[in-house]
């Protein structure tokens, strides 16, 4: 099962890939986490990288395709995977489709609302110590304000203030749309409710998965 998830900030996608990986055995495969281990392991493309990182670029796609497609080598994606952050444009799904033979199986779309990304993201609140998120009303600490973990003051990360989470959501949705309508021409693309309970959006991508087998 080749996957990829998609969604906007607040959509749950963290939420939804750890159930997929307990659930289906498949190896998560986040462009950040690829990043940051090629630049901690200093390698070629993580000192690239590097580079554009310390001089504030954004690394190019086809250096972000490039550690994707070193990834896709490795063993453990044999029976499939969970590919998150990637592709984020349509030139970069095309790159995909060129690693994959086939392409990927689904690209499943969690579609939430504004309100919903709001009121989840301005309620996040996180520990400074080991960086367990928690929510004020959806998932709150056992002690008021206290990590439940580490017993330390939680904090907002300074960008969870409505006005960002908007302007957050809009740019996502503009920069989505082509890779989205690249998937759903080729028939691949599933919409499921991010407004929905986390519980209700995992029954649907099993759903979705089940219909592969």
């Amino acid at each position: 099962m080749k996957l990829i998830l998609f969604g906007p900030p607040g959509a749950g996608k963290g939420t939804q890939a750890k159930m997929m990986i307990e659930a289906f055995r498949l190896p998560h495969i986040s462009t950040g986490d690829i990043l940051r281990s090629e630049v901690k392991n200093n390698t070629e493309l993580g000192r690239e990288a590097k580079t554009y990182m310390e001089a504030g670029k954004l690394v190019p796609d086809s250096l972000v395709t490039e550690m994707v497609k070193k990834r896709l080598s490795a063993p453990d994606i044999a029976k499939g995977f969970i590919l998150d952050g990637f592709p984020r444009t349509e030139a970069q799904a095309k790159s995909l489709d060129k690693i994959l033979p086939g392409g990927v199986d689904k690209a499943i779309y969690l579609k939430t609302s504004e309100d919903i990304v709001v009121q989840r993201l301005t309620g996040r609140r996180v520990c400074p110590k080991c960086g367990t998120n928690y929510h004020l009303r959806n998932m709150p600490p056992k002690k008021d304000m206290l990590c439940d973990q580490c017993l330390v003051e939680l904090y907002q990360r300074p960008d969870d203030n409505e006005a960002t989470v908007k302007n957050r959501l809009h740019v996502y949705l503009q920069e989505s749309e082509g890779v989205l309508s690249y998937y759903r021409k080729q028939g691949k693309l599933e919409n499921i409710s991010g407004d929905l309970d986390s519980k209700d959006v995992f029954s649907d991508i099993k759903k979705i998965i089940s219909s592969l087998k």
